[in-house]
């Protein structure tokens, strides 16, 4: 079971603690002294005509330990957006403004108001209070803890392929036994890929309490809306609202996946995804086409790494084909990275996350891609990276720790160990796809019982619906672990545990577990040990 958190307020606590933080900026702002209210006065009611407060979801700065974006949502321009932030024991504190950024959705020239409101001066390792408003709206409140300095326990967690739990597209109700839908009441469906899992799997992660989420990829899929003559904008509000019962606590830190590039959104598609975000070092990005797609952070002695996948992807699975689109740039940046990580002595693990797997037993999907593994493998081998998590599959599997590969067409990846229940990631890389966050096309069912995988390797001249066919070679897959192939969906947690310098190792103990109703109850499904050396083993006494 997870490790002891430290500094998490449960999310009715922290929520009604900050309320108070609301009614006290609401008084100030209306020119009236901050004193002592009656709990039916605390909240102001919206004026007509003013949107609320919206999909409330939090970023990380560059440093974690001391700097935190707050962001939400709104359907039209507003007054003064901004974040009145405070701690559980100073009450409320000091106002910092939104900057707002727009976009127009390709298809339906909705434009979208997205207010960030970046916080820096934090202490590390501290909990913070904060309501969201702006001029006319109730004040939506929430906390956060900063990211731990050193080497600490903290717990994360991680899925992909998620969807949102709308309720959008109505056909009519069939009539008597007629098969067809052609009876006079309308039935409302999903207008893209979600389904209950993809709002149950919050309460979920809620149960755990991790410091921070990651996200795989694939996040709404509001694409797949566009591609049905559905409302893009609406999905991705759909899903920051039902998301925001934990965005509001905990940053959930994406990466980009297929499911993000939306036809007309921008030279990349990605226009929405960079407008609804503020991830580290976006601010100071010098391509605004490239701002945020890959990024990277550090927590305790964790260095995680975002990347773009569709950039070295040789497979078509996005709105618009954008294979190659860096020049190398994300490959550059990415071995510097890398570099560095290896080089600081206070970084222990290093964990990537990306959406496109390296390793996939998929008999149907998309499954391996060989311009990842020749992009991102050697580098993945030469600085030694502990975990790769991603998605695009949606099923749970995991590798054996792997490094270097055979020598086929495939590149496929060598274990190193044969044991399921601990790996050294300092001898090898374990991969994990976690891609059961919610998404309905969910296919543990159909993978290769025997230890197989399929791998793109080229595009065919021919066409399946909007995209290019991909050519596949099958492999035999001497990396497999443990695969699910019975729960629909899930997530993983991760606990890091950072040992001591009299043993010299330092652990991440995880767990896979499937969910069940609104409730999140958890069913641990696949437990195992990551281990590796600490930096600072050589100074053991």
């Amino acid at each position: 079971m997870p490790i002891a958190r430290r500094s998490v307020l449960a999310g009715s606590t922290a929520a009604a603690a900050a309320t108070a933080l609301g009614a006290a900026g609401s008084a100030e702002a209306a020119g009236r002294p901050q004193s002592a209210a009656s709990p039916l006065l605390q909240r102001t009611p919206s004026r007509l005509g003013v949107p609320g407060v919206a999909g409330l979801h939090l970023q990380f700065g560059a440093d974690p330990g001391t700097e935190m974006t707050v962001s939400w949502i709104s359907p039209q321009s507003v007054r003064r957006p901004q974040i009145r932030l405070g701690s559980p024991d100073g009450g409320a504190g000091r106002v910092v403004d939104a900057e707002t950024r727009t976009y127009r959705d390709g298809l339906s020239r909705e434009e979208v108001y997205v207010h960030h409101a970046h916080l820096t001066g934090l202490r590390p390792d501290t909990t913070y209070l904060y309501s969201a408003g702006h001029d006319g709206a109730a004040p939506e409140t929430g906390s956060f803890t900063t990211a731990p300095r050193g080497r600490t326990a903290f717990t994360f967690t991680s899925f992909g392929d998620q969807g949102a739990p709308n309720l959008r597209r109505a056909v009519k109700w069939p009539s008597g036994d007629t098969p067809s839908p052609s009876g006079p009441f309308p039935l409302y469906t999903s207008s893209q890929a979600g389904s209950p899992a993809a709002a149950d799997i919050v309460a979920a992660v809620e149960r755990v309490g991790p410091l921070f989420n990651l996200l795989n990829g694939d996040l709404c899929y509001a694409s797949a809306a566009g591609v049905f003559g559905e409302d893009r904008v609406a999905t991705w509000a759909d899903w920051f609202i039902s998301n925001s019962r934990s965005t509001r606590l905990r940053p959930w830190m994406p990466c980009v996946g297929n499911g993000e590039n939306e036809k007309g959104n921008g030279p990349l598609g990605l226009a929405g995804y960079q407008t609804y975000f503020t991830l580290p070092g976006s601010t100071t990005a010098t391509d605004p086409d490239t701002r945020g797609l890959w990024y990277a952070f550090t927590v305790g002695a964790v260095r995680f790494i975002s990347l773009a996948n569709d950039d070295v992807a040789i497979q078509d699975t996005g709105d618009t084909y954008v294979h190659g689109y860096s020049g190398g740039a994300q490959r550059r940046w990415l071995e510097r990275e890398l570099k560095a990580a290896r080089a600081n002595a206070g970084i222990d693990w290093i964990v990537a996350f990306m959406h496109h797997p390296m390793i996939s037993s998929s008999r149907g999907g998309s499954g391996s891609d060989l311009g990842i593994r020749k992009a991102w493998g050697p580098l993945f081998d030469a600085y030694g990276v502990d975990l790769v998590l991603s998605g695009h599959e949606h099923y749970y599997e995991r590798s054996l720790p792997v490094r270097g590969t055979l020598p086929n067409e495939a590149r496929t990846p060598v274990p190193v160990s044969t044991r399921t229940d601990v790996a050294d990631t300092g001898k090898g890389t374990v991969h994990m796809i976690i891609g059961g966050g919610g998404n309905f096309a969910t296919t543990q069912d159909n993978l290769f019982e025997e230890p197989k995988g399929r791998v793109v390797v080229d595009l065919s001249k021919e066409t399946e619906g909007r995209h290019r066919k991909a050519v596949f070679v099958t492999e035999d897959a001497p990396w497999r672990a443990v695969q699910d192939r019975v729960h629909t969906h899930g997530f993983a947690a991760f606990d890091v545990d950072p040992g001591d310098r009299r043993t010299g190792r330092t652990r991440m103990h995880v767990t896979y577990y499937t969910f069940d109703g609104p409730y999140g109850e958890l069913t641990p499904v696949d437990t195992f040990t990551l281990e590796r050396p600490r930096r600072d083993a050589h100074a053991r006494h």
